[in-house]
């Protein structure tokens, strides 16, 4: 005998092939969905990581900035010590600049001359006064070059003039002060010799 298959198995079959495609898209979107999540999540994990990562450099860049304002006051401070300390020693220096130079004018001031001004601008200095004579402007110039605390005379002008109706050369002169320098001590075998 025959058997007959009257059932529609074609139409069986394309509902199983419809349910298969219903189950293989529901799970490519769960699949999809479960992708996206997982993605999502880590995409949040490493920005959250990178915005505490960027919070601790900012944190550290503040605390940076408030060391290098420290140290910039501290150098402000330095200077300005350092500028204070630079002043003093320079009062220090001349302040006993000008006791050498009076000391120096009196030993170098040869008879016949007499000082109406002087005029210290840092260490330049310049002298006016009365001389009995060429010569005598001639020999202050040469005691001032010999001098240790000063040096380079320079005469800048002579001219003849009656003062207290006596005839007088009236001068102008610059001199530089400056520091002696300082000889080696004799060794006392030198300073024996030259006794005997």
């Amino acid at each position: 005998m025959i058997r007959i298959n009257l059932l529609p198995h074609r139409e069986e079959k394309r509902q199983a092939q419809k349910r298969q495609m219903g189950v293989i898209a529901g799970g490519v979107a769960i699949l999809g969905i479960v992708s996206v999540l997982l993605g999502y999540t880590i995409i949040a994990g490493i920005i959250e990581y990178q915005n505490g990562n960027n919070a601790f450099l900012k944190t550290e860049i503040s605390k940076l900035d408030k060391e290098i304002a420290e140290i910039k006051i501290l150098k402000d401070k330095t200077k300005s010590l350092l500028d204070r300390k630079k002043v003093v020693e320079d009062l220090q220096t001349d302040r006993s600049s000008s006791v050498h130079l009076l000391d120096q004018l009196v030993r170098q001031l040869p008879e016949g001359i007499y000082l109406k001004a002087i005029k210290q601008n840092g260490k330049s200095i310049t002298l006016q006064g009365y001389a009995q004579s060429n010569a005598r402007v001639s020999t202050l110039m040469r005691n001032l070059e010999e001098s240790p605390w000063l040096e380079s005379p320079n005469l800048v002008e002579v001219k003849a003039v009656t003062v207290n109706n006596l005839r007088a050369n009236e001068f102008t002169l610059t001199v530089k002060l400056s520091a002696p320098t300082q000889a080696a001590p004799a060794s006392p075998a030198a300073s024996k010799g030259k006794k005997s």
